[in-house]
């Protein structure tokens, strides 16, 4: 597939990875400002101690929210029904942790909002909205149908798109020897 409109056209780069260069420069520098405006309101000692005191929390929310969602995870596996929002959990748990343990406030209250149990499915929600959009986005892209696909065959209901693999060799086809020895 080409990415190209046209001979001598620039190949189109997409929007997200220009937004998470973008995140990936912006982010660590609010980081450095908010922790310069507490460390001058509170102290820098203070500070230091905030930012020891949220990734002790942090941890510890993460090792307990992990064991709830695996256990979730776990159960809907073994009742034989498709773990969608117990799979988005566990990873929104593991960035949520991920993000509480590395230092600065802003990464702390974007990882509280993905593990505290009642504001995860808000972000839960929000995930899987962005997947099914970008999954829809590259189905029409690919050109595949982009809706359910039924065929019915007048007065047969639905028919069902299949292979026949049979168990049976086909006739006339060389089955080896059929008794060993003499």
């Amino acid at each position: 597939m080409s990415m190209t409109a046209g001979p001598g056209a620039r190949p189109r780069r997409r929007s997200w990875v220009r937004w998470l260069l973008v995140a990936l420069v912006l982010l660590p520098l609010l980081e450095i400002v908010v922790l310069i405006a507490v460390g001058r309101s509170i102290g820098l000692g203070w500070t230091i101690l905030l930012l020891i005191g949220m990734a002790v929390v942090g941890t510890w929310l993460a090792r307990r929210e992990t064991g709830r969602t695996f256990g979730a995870l776990r159960r809907a596996v073994d009742s034989g029904r498709m773990p969608t929002d117990e799979a988005t959990d566990a990873m929104l748990v593991g960035l949520g942790a991920f993000l509480l343990i590395l230092p600065g406030f802003l990464s702390d209250v974007v990882g509280l909002v993905l593990i505290l149990p009642f504001t995860r499915p808000l972000a839960r929600r929000l995930l899987q909205l962005v997947v099914a959009q970008q999954a829809l986005r590259l189905r029409v892209v690919a050109g595949m149908p982009t809706g359910p696909r039924r065929a019915s065959a007048p007065g047969r209901g639905d028919v069902i798109e299949g292979e026949v693999v049979s168990e049976e060799p086909a006739p006339g086809t060389w089955q080896g020897p059929t008794r060993l020895g003499p």
